[in-house]
């Protein structure tokens, strides 16, 4: 018999909050931590918008040294104070740096979508190009591995089970909390970490500016920019940030007491394929389908008891298809559909951040009973206007909310489904 998973704690650091208690408000009232960039305009992108956590380095401060602090850039930072706040907000103790006991229950899965690209473009690329090399200093390899985050955080935390890195695009935070689930299903861990975080970067964003799938409409007032679901959606907003979750085997959060804010069903990953009208950039509309469908029937439940989404929803042209693809994998028309929503209308799209922010951002809702806006939408666009009643444009408290589900279908036609259920013992 499968082992039951559950969220007992949860850290963020969001375009418009860090930590849980300020999520939580700027989700209630639709808050945008979009702005203006002026590095942007002055490196000549199209888009001069994106979501970036504010006072980042005055955060930072608060959590570790100088001589940390030195192996740390913004990918591993934002995952690193998330990591802890997580850890703590399930009631589990930090341990110190001169204890050398190993938790060999607990891991990690961390993923990002771009690891330190801003160490790579600043400092390793210029130095090893000047002939620099041995003043660069060992501290750069931490920097710019690819589980540069989840070793540090093995590191802060003495993880001793598995302890990895993950990258699959817009899916790589929901695939991550997925991987966790499984790990913790079969009996190899007791507790994972999982999450996702990405820095905010000109040289991550400059690719998806180069190929005209970045919002540049709306450079005057950032806070409109992202607009899913809408018929004025010109393109995604670059957001960062990062996101981890704690998630524990039943049965061991109820033996130490733990506080759960909500157990997870079910998930699901595929790919496309590249077939079907496909993609590299694109999804497999069918693949899609078959990633909703696998998630809900891995979940044990029936379509209708999904009382809400928090959809992929990029603001692209692929949104409409996106709902009538979520109403066919459900079967589910316009007047029994979930409510749908799209967490990137306010922090933008957090890239391998993604799916990690926007899984918080379900738990909170389940948690509290509530369902955030989807801002920016009040031009719903014409291809769903039957689902309009659907899309909630204020915040609904919803004391009943008790299922929800949130995807993401990220480029290289990587797809993730991951379901949520309000823990009620």
């Amino acid at each position: 018999m499968k082992k039951r998973v559950v969220i007992t704690g949860m850290g963020i650091v969001a375009p418009n909050a860090h930590g849980l208690e300020a999520y939580e408000d700027a989700l209630r009232n639709g808050r945008s931590g979009i702005r203006f960039i002026p590095e942007l305009r002055n490196l000549n992108f199209a888009c001069r918008i994106g979501g970036v956590p504010q006072d980042f380095d005055t955060i930072l401060k608060r959590y570790f040294d100088h001589e940390k602090r030195l192996s740390i850039n913004d990918n591993i930072g934002y995952a690193s104070v998330s990591a802890v706040d997580a850890w703590m907000d399930a009631g589990l103790t930090v341990p110190d740096a001169e204890d050398d006991r190993v938790d060999w229950d607990s891991g990690a899965i961390i993923g990002s979508g771009r690891s330190g690209m801003d160490t790579i473009a600043t400092q390793l690329v210029p130095m090893v190009n000047e002939g620099k090399v041995r003043r660069m200093g060992s501290r750069i390899v931490e920097q710019v591995m690819n589980s540069g985050a989840s070793a540090c955080i093995a590191g802060l935390l003495a993880l001793g089970n598995q302890v990895t890195s993950n990258s699959s695009a817009c899916s790589t935070g929901n695939e991550a909390l997925i991987e966790g689930m499984w790990r913790i299903r079969a009996g190899l861990a007791k507790r994972m970490l999982a999450g996702g975080s990405e820095g905010a970067l000109p040289f991550v964003w400059g690719g998806f500016d180069a190929m005209g799938a970045m919002c540049c409409k709306f450079n005057e007032e950032p806070e409109k920019g992202s607009r899913p679901m809408s018929a004025s959606a010109c393109g995604l907003v670059p957001g960062s940030g990062g996101a981890v979750l704690i998630l524990e085997e039943l049965e061991t959060a109820l033996e130490r007491g733990a506080r759960v804010y909500a157990e997870v069903l079910g998930g699901a990953v595929n790919s496309g394929g590249h077939r079907m009208g496909g993609s590299i950039t694109a999804s497999n509309p069918e693949g899609v389908r078959r990633c909703i469908q696998s998630a809900v029937a891995d979940a044990g439940i029936e379509p209708g008891e999904i009382d809400a989404i928090n959809g992929h929803l990029t603001a692209d042209f692929m949104d409409p298809m996106e709902v009538h693809i979520w109403s066919e994998a459900l079967d589910l028309g316009p007047a029994d559909f979930p409510y749908i929503q799209s967490t990137k209308s306010l922090v933008g799209h957090c890239l391998g951040a993604a799916g990690a922010v926007e899984c918080a951002a379900v738990v909170l809702q389940l948690h509290k009973g509530f369902i955030h806006p989807s801002v920016n939408c009040e031009d719903i666009h014409p291809g769903i206007a039957d689902f309009a009643h659907k899309v909630p444009q204020s915040c609904l408290e919803i004391p009943g909310l008790r299922t929800m589900a949130t995807a993401d279908f990220g480029f290289g036609n990587m797809n993730s489904c991951i379901i949520f259920r309000k823990w009620d013992q």
